[in-house]
């Protein structure tokens, strides 16, 4: 029976490094190639000797996929094409192909030149590697070869985020990467088609989280920040360049031209102008009141949010500053993180999921002393905040995308164990499906019943309607008699169509059954009883007394004959074609005898 495999070599009942190897038709692809945030050893990227120890992956893989430009998720690509080795083609969509080596150079100036990491990749590496990647649109179905294709799906979660189905002849899987089933400030909601896959592998970062409304989330975010800037502190919200950090930006810039506030607010420098230029250029992939406020006025052009320099961040007196990465882990808002901790009037809002391991998870989880590096001890006396605008699905999203897709089995990955545990016991429960949770390593195998397309000729179909049989209904299976062919493709044709394209002479199969009764009347007029009798039983049928010494039921022939020894030991002999309904033959023979045995002689 044919199988689908499916193995985390990254986000396996885990939140980072996402990296999903699936074995579908005799192909092998990689879904997202990420890294992980918490960790700066080997452990920061997928273990690609899973897939070889030896040899390029060329070798192994038909194509590698990319889900959107977040370094979760495409981190670890130039490492695993330009330093492992792969020649393949890396599929991604327009934005996330414009916007994804921005960020991958960025995390390499951080790793490299500031930290002074070697065995890293360089910036040749990223311009090599994305030489490789071949630009997918929505919804846009793209042959890889003759039997692997892919279509995109809109994603929400950030601008060129995207959904993918798989499909190998009738097997099919969906990778999500990470969606949002909520519309928000600047893009829309995730959506997809009823594909009905063999698997749905969906992230499940907050699989146990039902939010409240979104409206609820902004009054209080813009209520903190507000008390923080009256009482004279100074507002830190980590951001990832884009996505969160162009939704609050929008939200703050409203807020401060109603309420007419002074207070500076501050980006990371020159990710703004780089976010506008991708947001303007792929104006497409935000949501409608954007499109339509487009010509009028960009949304990504702020009055009140200005360009931040590091010694700004001295300055006395409240400020908001956007400053990149989202997780505290390294970059300009980890620095300065380091100089507003001890103060405690200014307040840190995480408005994002953070990893184990970086220090945004640490002081959300109530750490007040942070060993840094060096040996350094940090006292965090500042307020810390945690306000989920994250864009990923919660578990009510989750069962949403269920819902429209309809998989026959579920998959669940970029998740904490704990709580994916939780949500598959819910998706088994409603919707009566084998729901996995694979760690990292562990291969889940599903088992698939492939569907054969079949082309049917237009003369049978007609035939078929000719019979008065009901009208095509593809939630009534209905049976159609004919002869199946298989040249390129499987095609249900009539026997006649089937003769002439094989060029065959035709043969009519015909079967007999022979009945011995005892009758004291001549054969004539034994038939005659027979024809005279079965007329009156059968009247929807034609039947016929052939002068040739036989009676004709439709296509069933009768004759009589007796033995020269004994002629009233008489042989009944009928004859009909493979055609005809056997409930026929069940209701003549039986109406024969009884009549012939229980008449007069």
């Amino acid at each position: 029976m044919p199988e689908i495999k499916v193995t985390p070599l990254g986000a396996g009942q885990d939140v980072g490094r996402s990296c999903i190897l699936v074995s579908i038709g005799g192909k092998n692809i990689m879904l997202d190639c990420g890294m992980h945030m918490g960790y700066n050893d080997d452990r920061r990227f997928p273990d690609f000797s899973y897939i070889t120890q030896n040899g390029r992956l060329t070798d192994f893989l038909d194509c590698v996929i990319i889900s959107h430009f977040h370094l979760d998720h495409c981190g670890a690509l130039p490492y695993m094409s330009e330093m492992v080795g792969y020649d393949g083609p890396i599929y991604m969509t327009h934005p996330t192909k414009a916007i994804c080596p921005i960020l991958l150079e960025d995390f390499r100036k951080i790793t490299v030149d500031k930290k002074g990491e070697t065995n890293f990749f360089t910036s040749q590496m990223i311009k090599d590697c994305m030489k490789k990647v071949v630009p997918l649109n929505l919804h846009q179905t793209v042959q890889v070869d003759d039997e692997l294709e892919l279509k995109a799906y809109y994603a929400g979660h950030v601008l060129g985020a995207a959904m993918v189905l798989i499909k190998v002849g009738s097997e099919s899987v969906v990778y999500t990467g990470d969606y949002n089933m909520t519309p928000d400030r600047h893009l829309g909601a995730a959506w997809i088609d009823k594909c009905r896959p063999d698997i749905l592998i969906s992230e499940s970062t907050y699989a146990t989280t039902i939010r409240d409304s979104k409206r609820c989330r902004e009054r209080d975010f813009l209520k903190k920040v507000h008390e923080s800037i009256e009482r004279g502190g100074k507002v830190l919200i980590p951001v990832f360049a884009l996505g969160r950090a162009q939704e609050l930006c929008i939200l703050l810039e409203t807020f401060w031209e109603r309420m007419n506030l002074k207070a500076p607010i501050y980006f990371s420098t020159g990710l703004t102008e780089k976010a506008n230029h991708y947001y303007k250029l792929f104006i497409t992939w935000t949501n409608q009141k954007i499109r339509k406020t487009f010509v009028q006025r960009n949304m990504f052009e702020f009055k009140h949010i200005k360009a931040f320099d590091r010694s700004y961040a001295d300055n006395p007196g409240p400020m908001v500053v956007f400053a990149t990465p989202g997780m505290l882990h390294a970059g300009q808002s980890l620095q300065i993180f380091k100089k507003w901790a001890g103060n405690e009037k200014n307040m840190v809002i995480m408005p994002g999921y953070c990893v184990q391991g970086t220090i945004g998870h640490k002081i959300l989880n109530g750490q007040r002393k942070l060993e840094m590096e060096g040996r350094s001890t940090l006292d965090v006396k500042l307020q810390v905040e945690y306000m989920s605008f994250s864009a990923h699905a919660d578990a009510k999203g989750i069962m949403q995308l269920i819902r429209m897709a309809e998989p026959r089995n579920m998959l669940l990955v970029h998740g904490e164990a704990l709580k994916m545990e939780f949500l598959k016991g819910k998706i088994e429960q409603e919707f009566n499906i084998d729901c996995y949770m694979p760690a990292n390593g562990e291969t889940i195998t599903v088992s698939t019943n492939p569907s054969v397309p079949v082309d049917i000729s237009l003369n049978l179909l007609k035939r078929e309607m000719a019979l008065g049989g009901p009208l095509p209904d593809p939630k009534k299976p209905r049976t159609m008699h004919g002869t199946l062919i298989m040249k390129e493709n499987v095609s249900l044709v009539s026997s006649e169509q089937a003769l002439k394209e094989l060029g065959l002479n035709e043969h009519q199969l015909r079967f007999t059954c022979r009945v011995q009764l005892q009758d004291p009347h001549s054969d004539l007029d034994t038939l005659h009883r027979i024809y005279t009798h079965l007329k009156s039983l059968l009247k929807g049928y034609t039947i016929q007394h052939v002068p040739d010494g036989t009676v004709m039921v439709e296509s069933i022939v009768i004759k009589v004959s007796s033995s020269a020894e004994d002629p009233n030991n008489k042989v009944l002999l009928l004859s009909w074609s493979y055609q005809v309904e056997y409930s026929i033959i069940t209701t003549i023979i039986p109406a024969m005898l009884n009549y012939l045995m229980s008449s007069p002689t």
